[in-house]
C-alpha cells in the first residue's frame, strides 16, 4: 500500500497512528505529496478528484481518500481492533472521532486563514469562530474525560492526535489551562508507542 503523506497533516497522523496500532505501518509506502488548499497536487489529482492527504492507494490500485475511510480499511485488514463492532462502544468512539475530527476542520481554517491569506484578506470574526468550535468541543471533552480511560480505539487516537495538532499550530490557544483533566489523559495517551512514532517535526 501506499500513502501520500505529509508529516505534518494531523490527518495524516491519525491514520499513521491506526497503522501502527495494527502493526500495518511497515506495510506503507509513504509517498510525498505538495497538496495545498488552494494548489493541488496533480500527481493526486491523477488518481483521486479531491487531491488531498492522506490518499492511500491499495494493493490493488484503489484510490481512498478521507481519514475516517482509511482508517476503516486499516482496521479491516488489521482485524478490526480499533473500530468498536457494534453497540454502544462503537458509537462512543464514533462520535469521539467525529468532535474530535471538528476540532481539526477549525484549527486547520483557523491556520489557512493566517497563512494562506493576505493579512488584509483575513477574517478576525472567522478566527473567532473557529476558535468557539475547538473551546466547546475542548470543554465537551474535559467533562467527559473518565470515557476516553481505558480505551484505545478511533474516537481517543482522533482526540490525541488533535490535541497534538492544538500543540503543534495554535499553541496560543493554551488549551491544558481550560482542559486540565484532558491534559492528564493525553500525557499518558501520548507516552504510546503509535504516538511517540508519529510525532510530527518541530517547526
Amino acid at each position: 500500500m501506499k500513502l501520500f503523506h505529509s508529516p505534518l497533516s494531523p490527518f495524516v497522523r491519525k491514520v499513521m497512528v491506526v497503522a501502527h496500532e495494527l502493526g500495518l505501518a511497515e506495510g506503507l509506502e509513504l509517498l510525498p505529496s505538495a497538496a495545498h488548499p488552494t494548489k493541488r497536487d496533480a500527481n493526486i489529482l491523477a488518481l483521486h478528484p479531491l487531491a488531498q492527504v492522506p490518499t492511500l492507494i491499495t494493493d490493488d490500485g484503489r484510490a481512498l481518500a478521507d481519514s475516517r475511510v482509511i482508517c476503516e480499511y486499516l482496521d479491516a485488514l488489521g482485524g478490526g481492533a480499533v473500530f468498536p463492532r457494534s453497540g454502544p462502544a462503537r458509537w462512543l468512539a464514533l462520535t469521539d472521532q467525529s468532535t474530535a475530527d471538528g476540532i481539526l476542520d477549525a484549527a486547520l481554517l483557523t491556520r489557512y486563514e493566517l497563512t494562506v491569506r493576505a493579512e488584509g484578506e483575513r477574517s478576525s470574526a472567522w478566527i473567532a469562530g473557529q476558535a468557539d468550535k475547538i473551546e466547546s468541543a475542548l470543554d465537551t471533552f474535559e467533562a467527559g474525560v473518565a470515557t476516553l480511560a481505558e480505551r484505545v480505539d478511533i474516537g481517543t487516537i482522533t482526540v490525541a492526535c488533535a490535541l497534538g495538532y492544538l500543540d503543534l499550530r495554535l499553541p496560543d490557544l493554551a488549551w491544558r489551562r481550560r482542559s486540565p483533566d484532558l491534559a492528564a489523559w493525553f500525557e499518558d495517551f501520548d507516552a504510546r508507542p503509535s504516538m511517540r512514532a508519529t510525532r510530527p517535526p518541530a517547526v
